[in-house]
């Protein structure tokens, strides 16, 4: 029977929405029942058999919906297998060096019993909502600084622990 895997996601500007989607195609493609799914959708998490939680990172702090998602589900979440990432920067840093949690993300991780958190490069563009996103373009700091290749890496990564949880 295939193993079912849940990826929720906090996002403000579809960036890490995206990056959920990328995650949940690798899965299927690796033979996993995968379900995508914003946290305000997802009521009850007993029927997967694991989880990915990612949230987008905004001056320093993890996305309101993946902490809330994470310490709402937290029993639940220790029972079975959890992955962590996190989408933000908006330069080459996440694809040059492992990115430390934010303090949000490690309470989730903490909370959760996560295996691993990675943060990603993040993106953002033209007509992207909130006031600190629009000063931030108006810099020209914005852009797509996600790395595909190395999200579906990690993607891989996850499904051969899913589907293998004992490591034999």
């Amino acid at each position: 029977m295939p193993r079912s895997v849940l990826i929720t996601y906090g996002t403000k500007n579809g960036s890490t929405a995206e990056i959920a989607d990328i995650i949940a195609s690798v899965l299927r493609n690796e033979g996993l029942e995968t379900e995508v799914l914003p946290p305000s959708e997802v009521t009850d998490v007993h029927p997967y058999d694991a989880v990915v939680i990612g949230g987008a990172l905004y001056m320093g702090r993890w996305h309101r919906d993946a902490r809330r998602f994470a310490r709402q589900h937290a029993g639940a979440l220790r029972e079975r297998p959890v992955w962590l990432f996190s989408s933000g920067p908006l330069d080459a840093s996440a694809s040059e060096r492992d990115i430390p949690a934010v303090t949000g993300a490690r309470r989730a991780q903490r909370r959760t019993h996560a295996r691993d958190h990675v943060t990603f490069g993040g993106r953002l563009e033209a007509g992207a909502k909130g006031r600190m996103a629009k000063a931030i373009l108006d810099e020209g700091r914005g852009g797509d600084f996600r790395d595909l290749d190395r999200i579906a890496k990690w993607a891989r990564g996850v499904a051969t622990e899913v589907k293998d949880p004992e490591g034999s």
